[in-house]
């Protein structure tokens, strides 16, 4: 995702103005719906926890059918130290020590029911991810995947089989793309190299403990359809999953965006992800390996891969308060003479390390959370990492989160 420090080309943004309409608007939507009937939770947007979606506003929608509201509205504060002095000044990249802004700002309409389904997302929102330059939100939301981020329609002939068509969630990867699905607010170093969202083509079969879903898209958002995906996950119990996620370019894709980075979008990327949610507690190792092989068309001399692995865990002390933590390790092959591409952004070869740890507390439609974060590079090349030159290789941050969930 997030994975360079120069930003070269500054996306068009919207102005304070604009998110505060947008924000208007979802609690103007809202409060039409806030006298229909409220339906069993829902499966979107996906959500690992702790915190949890209320009960959907569900109302008839005439020829539609039946319709499920949910949304997000939430803010956040954020300090660091060092950092990054990027090229191009805010909104593009936040080169400053605090900052403030809205997290997300996003109401979810969708049909569950019948052979034609969908899902509409829409809104403002912001993906703040360890080790890169902190967005502001207006920037994140029309440089990455706009106003409406995900939006697809679903064919379900059948309970165990579907077909989805549209702006999709990726498959691949343990985190999810906005703040509140996760354990964390911020995102993960792995996170960086796993695309988030893409256009394209999904199908979707389960038998018994196992469930595969296929996806044929434009992998790092690139509208060029060369991305395969495939995701393969068996249900040991109800406590205990195992994942094997695969995801690839079966063509090449020359140029970059800020939703689309040049070495990434041409690489292959593996997951093996172990689940165990019981109780209190949620437990999840997972390991990702990346390659990019060589392509001097795209400026990869020699092919290069990433090697990691990460530990996410939650643990419930009461009803409103949850602890979660998550550690990861992640290096890159080759190094500054040999070709190899810059895929962690700290210079060829480099590796980082991180921690976070996130109390969360929610009382029915209100959360509240802080974070503490921490990175440290190793192996890294002068001027490629933290602080106003780039030679510091840690950077802290402690965030503050909190909205509420409807």
């Amino acid at each position: 995702m997030m994975n360079s420090f120069t930003m070269k080309k500054a996306p068009r943004t919207g102005s304070k103005r604009s998110l505060t309409i947008l924000a208007v608007a979802v609690l103007s939507t809202l409060a039409l719906v806030s006298d229909t009937v409220q339906a069993a939770p829902l499966p979107m947007p996906a959500m690992t926890g702790p915190l949890q979606s209320p009960s959907p506003f569900q109302f008839n929608a005439g020829p539609l059918g039946k319709l499920d509201i949910t949304g997000v509205m939430s803010g956040m504060g954020l300090w660091q130290d060092n950092p990054v002095n990027t090229v191009s000044p805010d909104p593009v990249a936040f080169n400053g020590y605090t900052h403030a802004d809205i997290s997300n700002g996003q109401i979810f309409i969708q049909k569950t029911h019948g052979l034609i389904q969908f899902f509409l997302q829409a809104g403002a929102y912001n993906m703040p991810a360890l080790g890169t330059p902190f967005l502001s939100t207006g920037a994140t939301t029309a440089g990455y995947y706009g106003p409406l981020p995900q939006a697809y329609l679903k064919i379900a002939p059948a309970k165990n089989f579907s077909v989805l068509i549209g702006k999709l969630p990726t498959l691949i990867g343990a985190e999810y793309t906005f703040t509140f699905e996760n354990v964390n607010i911020e995102r993960g170093l792995l996170w960086n190299q796993e695309n988030a969202v893409e256009r394209g083509v999904q199908v979707n079969y389960s038998a018994g403990p196992l469930s595969a879903s296929l996806q044929w898209s434009d992998g790092f958002y690139s509208n060029r359809f060369n991305w395969l995906s495939g995701s393969l996950s068996y249900t040991i119990n109800s406590a205990n999953t195992v994942s094997f996620v695969g995801m690839g370019n079966a063509g090449q894709t020359g140029y970059s965006t800020l939703a689309t980075p040049v070495y990434q979008n041409n690489s292959d990327i593996y997951n093996l992800i172990y689940t165990y949610s019981s109780g209190p507690w949620m437990i999840q190792p997972y390991l990702q390996y990346t390659q990019v092989t060589a392509n001097p068309a795209i400026g990869v001399g020699r092919g290069t891969a990433t090697k990691g692995a990460a530990l996410l865990a939650s643990y419930s002390l009461t009803p409103h308060v949850t602890l979660a933590a998550r550690a990861e390790y992640i290096a890159s092959t080759g190094n500054t003479t040999d070709g190899a591409a810059n895929l962690l952004a700290y210079g060829q070869g480099s590796k980082a390390w991180s921690i976070t740890v996130t109390p969360t507390y929610q009382d029915h439609d209100f959360f509240a959370r802080a974070e503490f974060s921490y990175v440290q590079a190793s192996s890294y090349t002068q001027g490629d990492v933290f602080g106003p030159q780039g030679n510091n290789p840690t950077q802290a941050r402690a965030l503050i989160e909190t909205g509420f969930l409807f």
